[in-house]
């Protein structure tokens, strides 16, 4: 469930668990006081660690460590500013854990096409931008993007434009 004032009840969550009771495992983590709020978090944008049990949106140094559980300023909407406490949570994908993502939690300027056959697309986060901590694939023919080093999951399917399902590394 998600908490929202009342001029906000058209929000939901843009990630969604699907296999993730036993295939995932939620964190508990604190948001690093120096994040600044520059680009707002959604839910199922990649976190990295700081330090210890603090994380902050993934940028150029940044190593992926899980999807964001809660909004940071997305949608206008601070729960943590809200409450006064840095505590928020990540999710952190098991082989077979699966995923809904919802724009604008991943780069929906990209051409997201399903995996066929045998051939998996990894998904990486973008690291700069206004894109910062996005979903996005390794190639992108459209916009030059700065991603992880590391792949965040795996494409498991294109349910819309607005939507997509990932899962966890084999």
């Amino acid at each position: 469930m998600i908490r929202v004032r009342a001029n906000l009840a058209h929000i939901k969550r843009t990630l969604r668990p699907l296999y993730a009771w036993t295939q995932a495992t939620p964190a508990s983590v604190f948001l690093d006081p120096a994040w600044d709020r520059s680009v707002p978090i959604y839910p199922g944008m990649v976190l990295s660690q700081t330090g210890g049990e603090t994380v902050s949106l993934i940028g150029a140094s940044g190593v992926p460590y899980g999807l964001a559980g809660d909004y940071v300023g997305g949608d206008g909407f601070d729960p943590l500013l809200d409450v006064g406490v840095n505590a928020t949570s990540v999710w952190i994908l098991g082989a077979d854990a699966q995923f809904e993502v919802l724009a604008p939690a991943f780069d929906d300027t990209q051409t997201w096409t399903e995996p066929t056959g045998t051939t998996e697309k990894l998904v990486y986060a973008i690291t700069a931008g206004t894109g910062r901590g996005k979903l996005a694939l390794a190639t992108n023919g459209s916009v030059a993007t700065a991603i992880s080093s590391q792949a965040v999951g795996r494409l498991l399917k294109v349910n819309s434009p607005s939507k997509i399902t990932i899962g966890g590394l084999r």
